[in-house]
């Protein structure tokens, strides 16, 4: 039994009858709690409806990646517990979140079953406009999570296609053009071989060749001003030697490192009689070796974005395990490589001392790709893209990602997180793409997610877990998501 009086003034139950009221005070009793006691636990059967009629409590949820703390509140006739049996045999059977009393605080205590009961006698009309609303906006944040998901996997996709799309298309130019250069250098192998020249002078000829190929990695870098005139150099060397065509087979030489100086060491392997036919055969022999390393060149760097794509999609990992933040973020990068406009720039500030961390590493590649796609869309082609990590108080892996964008007025700040908020025109975007980021980070990884902004300096912040946090009944006070909603409803 409880005093009709108390319940008269909390907000929850403002304009029910008398009689009604009276009803609930007989069916109902109060419970005291100090500060600290656990008033429902998570996993234990949901058998009470709560609400609170004074002092605080704190709404815990705990996560495979640690308990997640909403804000504190002490708004009397807030409610917890058991909110959902009036769906019956279809309500949760346990709780789904823990509740503590922060300070000395009353609760009134309402078995499930009197609490169903009353709802669906008192409301019937309100109860089946809850359970559709329940049902219509589970099945909606499904669909359009999977949407979310489709649009940002399209988006990387696209960019992937562009950035594989050059060095295949490097690999497939340089092998067509191998086969006509090694076709052309057994034809002068062979007019070599029927000149008669010694098999020594062609020993040294293919020594000679073997040197230029591997010493052209450490020649110093030139401009191209600089390798024009060494080309016309050399051309002019060719044709002082009697050497045809010395414009065709200067510009591979050159590439190798080769000099009028390097004319006269051919002159004197092959002999002055062989010097034409052994240039040409030289400058196409080299030239075989620059295409293959621009086919190894073009496949390593397929072989890369592969490796990034794979990384970013986490294949054939565990879905929960100690991951590197700066790995998952370049991974992440490397995808919207051939998304970036031009005018933005992208650079990365990267704490060495940050440890691994324990995550679901798939589901973080969508937060960086959600955050990474607003600020480029913030930025309108022209900026700096940062991303930034650093370790904090020794237990908090920060990770932000920033923008030199307009930024966020302040009255939108709270409400950009909110499902279905957006501030672009209609049809450009869903307005769940920080809301899907909130929950991955909060809800799944037990950190939180806010924003700093300014006129130029627009910065989301990540903050996670650097280490497993140990089991514990105890809800810590401290280190709570400022933007959470307060425990007024729940899903029970």
């Amino acid at each position: 039994m409880i005093d009709p009086d108390v319940l008269r003034g909390l907000f929850l139950f403002e304009g029910l009858e008398e009689d009604r009221l009276a009803w609930l005070a007989a069916h109902a009793h109060e419970r005291g709690a100090a500060a600290g006691e656990l008033i429902v636990r998570q996993g234990d059967p949901a058998d009470c409806f709560i609400v609170l009629i004074e002092g605080e409590v704190v709404m815990v949820t705990e996560t495979p990646a640690g308990p997640v703390s909403l804000t504190p509140t002490s708004q009397p006739g807030v409610y917890a517990g058991a909110t959902s049996a009036y769906l019956g045999e279809r309500a949760p059977a346990s709780y789904t979140h823990s509740l503590r009393a922060t300070r000395p605080s009353r609760f009134m205590e309402l078995p499930a079953g009197k609490f169903g009961r009353m709802m669906t006698e008192w409301f019937p009309m309100a109860v089946h406009l809850l359970d559709g609303v329940r049902l219509g906006g589970l099945a909606q944040r499904e669909f359009i999570d999977r949407r979310q998901r489709l649009t940002a996997l399209g988006t990387i996709t696209a960019g992937l296609t562009h950035e594989l799309n050059n060095p295949a298309a490097a690999a497939v130019r340089a092998v067509g053009e191998l086969r006509e250069k090694v076709a052309s250098s057994r034809r002068r192998l062979a007019e070599l071989a029927e000149a008669g020249i010694p098999p020594d002078r062609l020993r040294a000829l293919i020594d000679m060749e073997e040197r230029c190929s591997t010493g052209a990695a450490g020649l110093p870098p030139r401009s191209p001003l600089e390798i024009s005139d060494a080309e016309d150099e050399l051309g002019d060397a060719l044709e002082e030697a009697g050497v045809g065509g010395g414009w065709e087979v200067a510009p591979p030489l050159v590439a190798a490192g080769f000099g009028p100086a390097g004319l006269e060491k051919v002159r004197s392997a092959a002999g002055p009689e062989h010097l034409a036919a052994a240039v040409h055969w030289l400058a196409e022999a080299v030239e075989i070796s620059q295409m293959l390393d621009e086919v190894t060149d073009a496949t390593g760097r397929i072989s890369s974005l592969l490796a990034s794509a794979k990384q970013y999609s986490q294949m054939d990992r565990a879905p929960y395990r100690t991951v590197d933040v700066r790995e998952l973020l370049d991974s992440t990068l490397t995808m919207f490589r051939g998304k970036i406009p031009p005018g933005i720039g992208v650079a990365t500030d990267y704490d060495p001392a940050l440890p691994p961390i324990p995550a679901y590493a798939g589901e973080l590649n969508q937060v960086w790709t959600n955050l990474i796609h607003n600020a480029l869309d913030a930025m309108a082609g022209e900026g700096t893209l940062t991303v930034r990590t650093r370790l904090e108080h020794g237990t908090t892996a920060l990770v932000e990602i920033c923008d030199t964008g307009p930024g966020v007025p302040e009255e939108l700040r709270e409400r950009i997180f909110e499902p279905f908020f957006t501030t672009k025109p209609a049809g450009a975007g869903t307005g769940l793409g920080l809301d899907i980021s909130f929950r991955i980070v909060a809800g799944r990884h037990g950190g939180d997610l806010r924003v700093e902004s300014a006129p130029g300096d627009t910065r989301f912040q990540v903050r996670l877990p650097a280490a497993e946090q140990p089991e514990t009944e105890e809800v810590p006070a401290a280190g709570r998501p400022e933007r959470a909603a307060p425990p007024v409803e729940t899903t029970a």
